[in-house]
């Protein structure tokens, strides 16, 4: 597999696999509300868009970086929406980075979000569609974000080969400006337990394809089986 690893500025060309990565935290928030029982997650383009969409469904929850803000139900933060009972909910999500690169590389083939926390369904999903070419996002500080980056190698590393050990680019990631922020509390709208959720490898078995619906960029889990279980990828219903 052909992996390039390129910040948003960077893409001068739409390319045909895209893996869009921010760890801390926008794609660690969507695999929560997930699980929390979202039925998907609406990628916005702007605040505006997030707060224009929430009126027009007032049952869809809307989320942010940053403090709490009028209009939103909550804040990009996985230690925070694990509380909450998303189930059967849409929920609106726009981000300062994450959701960006999303909307960036949306006329892709398939693009997939990713975070520590679904790395090795990410990674499976990329084995059984057989993508000899995928592009990783890396989200932030301009492609420079070490924990993005450490987790979009890892996942390149993972598609290609079984063995890969998780700890050197676990520790690149928790050793992060990231990381170090929101464990000081530089950022707002942070639980404390954020950057250990980032971290957790493979806390879920699922793989998060984003695709357009009615004009939208939708996030959506995908069931993707171990080799055990077949290679067929299904949708969760």
């Amino acid at each position: 597999m052909d992996a390039r690893f390129l910040g948003i500025a960077e893409l001068v060309e739409v390319p045909s696999v895209a893996v869009v990565v921010d760890v801390m935290r926008a794609f660690t928030v969507p695999a929560w509300a997930f699980a929390q029982g979202a039925e998907k997650i609406v990628l916005a383009e702007s605040l505006d868009e997030a707060l224009a969409l929430k009126a027009c469904h007032p049952d869809w929850a809307a989320l942010k970086d940053g403090p709490p803000a009028p209009g939103f139900d909550t804040v990009n933060s996985p230690g925070l929406l694990r509380s909450i009972d998303l189930g059967g909910r849409t929920v609106v999500q726009k981000t300062t980075a994450g959701t960006v690169g999303a909307l960036a590389v949306k006329e892709a083939s398939l693009v997939l979000c990713a975070g520590f926390v679904v790395a090795e369904a990410t990674a499976r999903l990329l084995r059984t569609r057989e993508c000899d070419s995928v592009t990783f996002v890396v989200t932030g500080e301009g492609g420079q974000a070490d924990e993005d980056l450490a987790c979009a190698q890892y996942i390149a590393r993972r598609a290609t080969e079984a063995g890969t050990d998780p700890a050197g680019f676990l520790r690149r990631a928790g050793e992060s400006r990231a990381a170090a922020e929101l464990a000081e509390g530089v950022r707002q709208g942070v639980h404390p337990d954020d950057v250990a959720l980032c971290l957790e490898l493979d806390r879920f078995p699922f793989a998060m394809v984003a695709a357009s619906e009615d004009s939208l960029m939708v996030l959506r889990p995908c069931a993707v089986p171990s080799p055990a279980e077949g290679t067929s990828i299904q949708t969760p219903a």
